[in-house]
């Protein structure tokens, strides 16, 4: 089993950027797929970005797209995710996820992820 720990949120007006980390216990990580997903008030929890395995592949949100990046780091055992010229509608609380599994299917979906974080806040104020 795996624990993650974002950090990295705040209250920031739009147009600025803020960088979130998750960082996982044990000594795979490797082995797992990684994504971030946000959830606003009354709404459920949408796929944000993802990343497989090596790095090698990385998947958006159309709404992000441009604005934010994935990446990870095998050897800290931290994915991150650089969100640039941030709006007010990017207002939620980010989760990451691991995908414990050797083949993603679908990274969007939250199906396919075992195992998640707390949450981190990401305010946006216009």
């Amino acid at each position: 089993q795996v624990q993650l720990v974002e950090s990295g949120g705040g209250l920031v007006r739009a147009g600025d950027s803020l960088s979130l980390s998750c960082t996982a216990s044990g000594h795979r990580f490797s082995n797992y797929a990684m994504g971030w997903f946000r959830q606003a008030p009354g709404k459920d929890r949408l796929f944000v970005a993802a990343i497989s395995w090596r790095g090698l592949n990385t998947y958006y949100t159309d709404s992000v797209k441009g604005r934010f990046t994935i990446s990870r780091d095998n050897v800290k055992n931290t994915v991150y995710l650089q969100m640039n010229g941030l709006k007010p509608e990017d207002t939620a609380v980010y989760y990451c996820a691991a995908a414990d599994r050797a083949t993603m299917p679908e990274y969007s979906s939250r199906a396919l992820y075992d195992y998640w974080g707390q949450g981190t806040q990401v305010t946006v104020s216009s």
